[in-house]
């Protein structure tokens, strides 16, 4: 059966899975008419169903057309549009890192995903490992096991989770999050977060303008970082003008040395210091990492709580987004 991305999740919003029973979700399976797989409940997803045997039915689309993150981020936008043209725009929005529900990883490139939210079930498209995926799953599993992580110990939730005032999220619960309690945990969130995040901006077609301010590093908390991302991600950094060792010793280059960050700075001298990390698949998270804790206590941020993400970065369109992964905190 040939249809339309569109077609194919307006039939999986109207399906009756039934409470998702066994009898219920096979129906659904063989009334999909394409390729599709059910997850049945196991171990890790038990402690959150109410009888439920299945907790999704994911329907995988094409595939990209090339290899690598580009064409991956690609794919996933191109379903994106295709899919909020037909459905409205998703009520939530965002990218699961390296846990998504039920404790899975998901693929390396990156995790992006938009949920149209519904009772008693969820549309979400989905990064899958071999290209984009629609999946059908009843809201109550999955927003649970969100919920129950948070505990509040490291790591415990990844990536971010926006959403919007829609009343389609009515009733919507948010976890608490965590904080880093080491420049090593720092360095790893940071790196997940920014290794992929080009691609996943590109899919989900949203970029993020994100300030980051540092207690300690003068009077106040001056601004430290600028992270910008839509198609490629740049850095601007702001030391104290007396660091030890010097901007440039630590990785920073000026405008001539990155050239596309006048895109987003075109004045050479705000911010003076800058890099780009590059497009989908380009950056090397592990790095910059590195480059922005070792910046950051050259600055005289002593510990991972005084660096903290400016509030103006909590807003990417109509979506409200808290940046779990990051372990920082927002003020």
């Amino acid at each position: 059966m040939n249809e339309t991305y569109a077609h194919t999740a307006r039939r999986l919003l109207e399906a009756d899975t039934d409470g998702w029973t066994e009898t219920g979700a096979r129906a659904l399976l063989a009334a999909i008419g394409r390729e599709a797989r059910l997850r049945p409940v196991g171990r890790f997803e038990e402690p959150y169903v109410n009888g439920e045997a299945y907790v999704e039915l994911a329907v995988p689309l094409s595939p990209p057309s090339g290899t690598g993150a580009a064409a991956q981020a690609a794919a996933f936008r191109a379903v994106k549009d295709e899919l909020t043209a037909a459905l409205g725009e998703a009520s939530i929005m965002g990218v699961y890192g390296d846990l998504g529900p039920f404790y899975d990883s998901g693929p390396l490139w990156g995790t992006p995903y938009l949920r149209w939210r519904g009772r008693p079930n969820t549309l979400e498209l989905r990064a899958g490992e071999s290209g984009p995926e629609l999946v059908l799953q009843p809201t109550g599993p999955v927003e649970d096991w969100f919920w129950r992580q948070g505990h509040g110990e490291e790591r415990a939730i990844s990536g971010f989770f926006g959403s919007t005032t829609d009343p389609a999220n009515a009733g919507l619960g948010h976890p608490g999050g965590w904080r880093a309690r080491s420049w090593e945990t720092v360095t790893g969130s940071l790196a997940d977060f920014l290794s992929t995040l080009p691609a996943e901006t590109t899919a989900l077609g949203h970029s993020i303008g994100m300030p980051v301010y540092g207690r300690g590093a003068g009077p106040g908390a001056p601004l430290l970082f600028e992270i910008s991302c839509a198609d490629r991600l740049v850095i601007g950094c702001f030391p104290p003008h007396d660091m030890d060792p010097r901007p440039q010793d630590l990785g920073w280059g000026r405008m001539a040395d990155h050239p596309a960050t006048r895109e987003t700075w075109d004045d050479a001298d705000d911010p003076r210091w800058r890099v780009d990390a590059g497009g989908p698949g380009e950056p090397q998270g592990r790095e910059l990492a590195r480059m922005l804790v070792a910046t950051a206590r050259a600055a005289g941020v002593r510990q991972p709580e005084d660096l903290v993400i400016g509030g103006e970065a909590a807003y990417m369109g109509r979506y409200h987004v808290t940046f779990y992964g990051l372990g920082l905190p927002t003020g």
